[in-house]
């Protein structure tokens, strides 16, 4: 049987909200599996999801930018 997303408040779990954020920094979310998030995720999740997707962002940036420079 499959384990569900949901904690006994039915709301989501932090890993379901750390992947559902990252897809829509992607840009890759289907309607049906927005709207359903919208409605079972934990608003503190969801910041603290986005500070991680956006502290990764900015870590692979500076990481590409160095190799830029050092290899020019």
């Amino acid at each position: 049987m499959r384990k569900s997303n949901l904690d006994e408040s039915g709301k989501r779990s932090f890993f379901a909200t750390l992947g559902a954020v990252f897809w829509s920094f992607v840009g890759l979310r289907r309607r049906a599996d927005y709207e359903k998030d919208a409605t079972s995720f934990n608003p503190a999740y969801v910041i603290g999801a986005a500070l991680v997707g956006v502290a990764l962002l900015i870590a692979a940036l500076l990481v590409i930018v160095k190799m830029v420079v050092a290899g020019g």
